[in-house]
């Protein structure tokens, strides 16, 4: 090979302008990024550099050169950031030796000018740039001062304004006063507090304005709010009044600060609480006492009893009466309830009266009930008297709705208690005594006595218990033979027994249950006990003895009694026939217990009345009901007189069987067979026994 052709394959290829132009651009960003922060990634400021450097380049070698082309790519670098003095320095020291580098700016002393005017250029549009946008910030931000302070002071003046209106308007005095205590400034309602004009009060003192006996508090509260103890103090006062009178209300202080947080002025916001303690004090006395009548209710009477309980005179204490109205039922329900109100107003009325000459007070409790207490002096009337005149004064008509009205009252008394005495025992002790003094009658009145009440409690506290009793099985039903006088069971009696210590015997069960309600549930029980058991009673000659359950008047007046009675003898069997259904004579006055008694005579139940009397109204009684059987009760066994034998006999005449409880001994047996009863039944037959025991009687 010629050596012509062999150096020329040795020459080295020319390097690419591209290759070169890009490494100088990463290198540019490399240095740039370690002196500079813009917002924007690594491959983000490579690619705008190398834009940047391609403009820089063909500028360079544009023909005509033209230096403004590389002064606007200096304003460019200011847009990509916080460039900087120092990015501008890092910069020019990337360029100025890179530029020289690139193989398109090669030999370096034919472009060294044209370099040297691009890099002057670049830096001459980079700090024009640069300073406008410094000036640009600078009145951004002197703008941005002078909206803040216009908006500043509006919001001043908008505070100022609410601030005015909230202190106007408000119906609680509002003082400015100064760290001195004099007042800056009032507004309108603190005139109508005190009387003084918004001008009269400026530049007065505070406590001018304050009782004497207030001011030492208000001047300790303002110090503690000086020392920054607390944010605000509220306390009561007696502020002065112009016409010298005194307003009595709530100041409540609060400490204001200035810009710089030093005390400027104290805010006094005053609440006039005259209207609202007239308003309290109403309120309490409405709790106290009874709308209707005006007297004293039963909670100010009990703490006013308390208190008269440890002031009264040892020598004769106080005395305690419980009334209530006889018969305000029957005003209410025939004259209407607005009569009964005035009725109880003219009660209230007249009761104040007869009592004005003595220390006591009259309260109302509730309905129509009242209560009297009487402190005793040794010229006390005795209760007999003032029962008396209560009743007298009561007993004139007063004139409602065009109705003469007159009323009595029963009335519970309890004498000279205790002083240690409880309240809520002592008006219990008064509500007893008016039970008792209400048991079937009316216009009377009952001393309270201990050893009753103590009796009355034992037997409530027995009759309470009585359903228990019955849930442990404590209660059972026994049974006691009627006797026929000529021989035989006529039938036999379910009776209850309570197992308890003393035993609890029928009639006492049977009251007690009246009492609480228990005698329905309980009472059908008993019919469904001894029904079940009398199917298996057998005489000697093969007939079943009937089965003799008395009821209560509460049972005879039942509204469930037939379908009680029909489900009972549905459940176990036993025929009507072979019940004998017995009710308390002195029930026939109920239209009910009149019905239930009509209706099981048509079902086929034998019916008796108990308790009979013989008297006329109880003779009566047989022509118009259907009475299969009388008894004759236990108090009548020792009236063996001729005329009893006489009425036994017309009884018997009407074909009703008679039968006498109660029969202790063979000599009453024999006389009243021979008076004409048909049986008997008493410890003379018989004690009340068990189901198995009963049945020896049919031997």
């Amino acid at each position: 090979m010629p050596d012509a052709e062999r150096r020329a394959d040795a020459t080295p290829s020319a390097p690419d302008p591209a290759r070169a132009r890009h490494a100088l651009a990463r290198r540019w960003a490399y240095l740039l990024s370690s002196a500079i922060v813009v917002p924007h990634t690594r491959e983000q400021l490579d690619d705008e550099l190398r834009r940047a450097l391609d403009e820089i380049c063909d500028a360079l070698h544009a023909e005509p050169f033209a230096p403004d082309r590389v002064e606007r790519l200096g304003d460019a670098l200011v847009d990509l950031g916080y460039v900087g003095e120092a990015g501008l320095r890092r910069t020019t020291e990337v360029l100025g030796r890179g530029l020289f580098g690139l193989p398109e700016f090669q030999p370096a002393g034919e472009h060294a000018e044209r370099v040297a005017v691009g890099l002057g250029a670049l830096a001459t549009g980079f700090l024009a740039a640069n300073r406008r946008t410094v000036f640009e910030q600078q009145e951004s931000m002197q703008l941005t001062l002078l909206k803040a302070v216009r908006d500043a002071k509006w919001r001043l003046r908008e505070s100022e304004a609410r601030f005015d209106e909230v202190v106007t308007s408000s119906t609680s005095g509002v003082l400015i006063v100064d760290l001195a205590g004099r007042v800056v400034r009032a507004n309108t309602a603190i005139t109508a507090i005190l009387g003084h004009s918004t001008a009269d009060l400026a530049g007065r003192p505070l406590f001018e304005l304050v009782h004497p006996d207030s001011v030492s508090g208000l001047r300790e509260a303002m110090a503690l709010l000086l020392d920054g103890g607390h944010e605000r103090i509220r306390q009561s006062h007696r502020l002065l009044r112009r016409d010298g009178d005194v307003a009595r209300i709530t100041l409540t202080t609060s400490l204001l600060r200035d810009a710089a947080d030093e005390p400027a002025h104290f805010v006094t916001v005053v609440e006039d609480g005259t209207e609202l303690m007239l308003l309290q004090g109403e309120l309490n006395r409405q709790a106290l006492h009874d709308v209707l009548t005006g007297l004293p209710n039963r909670q100010y009477f009990s703490t006013y009893l308390e208190s008269a309980l440890r002031r009264a005179d040892p020598a004769h204490g106080v005395t305690l009466l419980h009334l209530d109205l006889d018969a305000f039922g029957m005003v209410c329900n025939s004259l209407g309830g607005r009569a009964g109100e005035r009725l109880l107003v003219h009660v209230a009325q007249r009761l104040k009266g007869v009592l004005a000459g003595e220390k006591a007070m009259v309260a109302r409790f509730e309905g129509d009930e009242f209560g009297i207490l009487v402190e005793n002096t040794a010229d006390t009337p005795d209760i007999a008297r003032i029962v008396s005149a209560i009743n007298d004064d009561l007993a004139e008509p007063t004139f409602v709705d065009g109705h003469g009205l007159a009323v009595s009252v029963s009335i519970g008394v309890v004498r000279e208690p205790a002083p240690d005495l409880e309240p809520a025992e002592l008006l219990r002790a008064a509500d007893q005594a008016l039970r008792r003094a209400k048991e079937g009658r009316r216009g009377q009145w009952e001393l309270f006595h201990h050893d009753q009440d103590v009796a009355d409690r034992r037997a409530q506290a027995l009759a309470v218990g009585m359903p228990g009793a019955w849930e442990q099985g404590e209660i059972e039903v026994r049974y006691r033979p009627v006797v026929r006088f000529d021989g035989g069971v006529a039938g036999v009696e379910a009776l209850l027994h309570w197992e308890h210590e003393p035993p609890v015997a029928h009639d006492a069960c049977v009251a007690m249950a009246d009492q609480t309600g228990l005698v329905l549930p309980l009472g059908e029980w008993l019919l469904r006990v001894a029904g079940g058991q009398a199917r298996w009673w057998r005489r000697p000659d093969g007939s079943t003895a009937p089965l003799v359950v008395g009821l209560s008047a509460v049972q005879a007046g039942d509204a469930d009694l037939v379908s009680r009675l029909v489900r009972v003898l549905e459940e176990t069997g036993l025929g009507a026939d072979r019940l004998t259904v017995g009710v308390p004579v002195g029930v026939l006055s109920v239209a009910e217990a009149v019905d239930n008694f009509t209706v099981l005579a048509d079902m086929g139940v034998r019916t008796a009345l108990h308790d009979f009397g013989l008297g006329p109204a109880d003779l009566a009684a047989l022509e118009d009901l259907p009475v299969h059987c009388v008894r004759l009760p236990a108090r009548l066994v020792d009236h063996r007189a001729e005329y009893v034998a006489g009425l036994v006999s017309a009884v018997r005449a009407s074909g009703v069987t008679v039968v006498v409880d109660g029969v202790r001994d063979a000599e009453q047996a024999a006389w009243w067979w021979s008076a004409g009863a048909d049986a008997g039944s008493g410890d003379h037959f018989g004690a009340p026994c068990s189901a198995a025991e009963v049945v020896a009687h049919f031997r």
